[in-house]
């Protein structure tokens, strides 16, 4: 697309309200567009149109005009949830009218770098990550993206002086064509998102888009362990900065020693517990060969070895920036993580409470599960039924010291427990307060665990059968665990 100043007196379509659609029509209201918002919600659940109706810019609610984009449209910015297939989307194809995101508006709008992140998984601890090293090292990062601010408010807010830490979706990054970041992270790759993308092909060439338009002036930081992360470095035109937890590399970031590589458990074995950090050091390698130990794996604020990845990927885009590598080992160490994502809580007569209610999936589950030993693990499951029989938690809830289950899915999950073994297993059934449900559960499960050992809130399941959302479900455990 063109500069967003080049659209004044020119039709721009806004196709999706929330906080990121609002900031886009504010900016081309302010350059002179001409500016329509269109959202399918109704009006009663879209506050925001009164905002922009303030403004001068008109807002349809309730439904998808059939000439809501015509020839004269010269573009539709649409918010990423909204599939191609929304009829304005389709409009615009018909007509030939490009379709971005807000992600293409921001960045030719910014005078500050950008540090794009992407991957299936981490993207939101890293990108938090990344601001706080940088925010240590005097560098002025703004948080912005899926999380922080919208990218229209932080590229407006920045000066050359900031750096805009943008943490992206495979959606976002689908509607660009300019979008240079000079860093660009690719954490890992999972199938996921595919009945958006229709396929795998097209999630990966969205998350593509990301080292696009890079140049030899920039880097791109990818994860060294992830076949698919690989087969995209290999076209990368900008300094490729791989990260690794398995293998030592000749540059970039690796664990001494390394870690083994893993193995999928098919059989009756149980995952070993989880391991042993103590000995392992994060280290970045310059092209020269120069080794630089930055941490200790076992200082480092969060637990688990997907957050030793993460840890790596954040450091590289600090380096990359500049900070120096002294300022980088405090916020390393400090670091607490996100509010639901492996959250330590509290520690209650030596037994320590985490938080993981995000981890919405049987996989999120047991990616939490790897960061722990598990014959020291007080598991507290269960949510929405959606049909899953949990089966692949099977030689995880083995190794556990016991099981709380609770939700729709506790008798799924008792079920499992019972083949894997596991004799330590309660559920909680439900009253009418699901609160009362999850402190019962929480008082349970610290009658079950002993000093030394961690209560590990990381359902497998979504919310929605006892709490409007995991945020929900997660603040109610801290309450619960804190008022023990």
């Amino acid at each position: 697309m063109d500069h967003p100043s080049m659209y004044r007196n020119k039709h721009v379509a806004v196709l999706g309200l929330a906080r990121s659609g609002v900031s886009v029509a504010k900016v081309f209201h302010a350059l002179g567009a001409k500016v329509v918002v269109n959202d399918k919600k109704e009006r009663d659940q879209s506050p925001e149109a009164a905002e922009l109706e303030a403004l001068g810019i008109p807002v349809i609610c309730g439904y998808h005009p059939d000439d809501f984009v015509t020839a004269d449209t010269a573009l539709l910015v649409k918010n990423p949830g909204i599939p191609y297939t929304a009829s304005p989307v389709q409009q615009a194809e018909a007509h030939g009218v490009e379709i971005v995101t807000e992600v293409e508006v921001a960045y030719l709008l910014s005078p500050a770098p950008m540090i794009g992140i992407t991957g299936s998984n981490g993207k939101t601890t890293t990108t938090t990550w990344i601001g706080d090293l940088l925010e240590a090292a005097g560098k002025h990062p703004i948080v912005a993206g899926n999380i922080g601010t919208p990218l229209c408010e932080a590229a407006q807010q920045a000066t050359p002086d900031n750096t805009i830490v943008a943490e992206l979706s495979s959606f976002q990054l689908k509607g660009t064509t300019a979008f240079r970041p000079q860093v660009a992270l690719l954490l890992n790759v999972a199938e996921t998102h595919l009945d958006y993308h229709g396929g795998m092909e097209d999630y990966v060439a969205s998350k593509s888009k990301l080292f696009a338009n890079q140049t030899a002036e920039d880097t791109a930081i990818l994860n060294w362990d992830d076949s698919i992360c690989r087969a995209i470095a290999a076209k990368a035109k900008g300094n490729v900065l791989p990260f690794s937890l398995v293998e030592r590399l000749d540059y970039g970031m690796y664990i001494e020693p390394p870690y083994p590589v893993e193995v999928e458990f098919t059989g009756d074995e149980t995952p070993a517990a989880s391991s042993d950090d103590e000995s392992r050091t994060i280290i970045y390698r310059d092209r020269n060969g120069n080794a630089v130990e930055i941490v200790p794996v076992a200082e480092l604020g969060i637990p688990g070895k997907h957050n030793a990845a993460n840890a790596m990927a954040a450091i590289a885009a600090a380096i990359t920036i500049g900070a120096p590598i002294e300022s980088l080992r405090e916020p390393l160490r400090t670091f607490r993580g996100v509010e639901h994502r492996l959250e330590f809580v509290c520690e209650r007569n030596g037994v320590t409470f985490y938080n993981n209610s995000k981890a919405t999936n049987p996989v999120a589950t047991i990616t939490g599960l790897k960061s722990f030993p598990l014959e020291k693990v007080v598991l507290i499951a269960g949510g929405l039924d959606r049909g899953s029989d949990y089966m692949e938690l099977t030689p995880w809830f083995s190794g556990l010291k016991a099981l709380v289950a609770l939700g729709e899915t506790r008798g799924k999950l008792a079920h499992v427990a019972e083949l894997a073994g596991l004799t330590a297993v309660e559920t909680v059934e439900p009253v009418e307060d699901a609160d009362a449900t999850l402190q019962e559960a929480v008082r349970r499960a610290a009658a079950l665990a002993d000093s030394g050992d961690i209560v590990l809130l990381s359902p497998a399941c979504a919310s929605w059968d006892m709490f409007k959302s995991y945020e929900q479900r997660g603040r109610i455990f801290k309450q619960s665990a804190h008022t023990l």
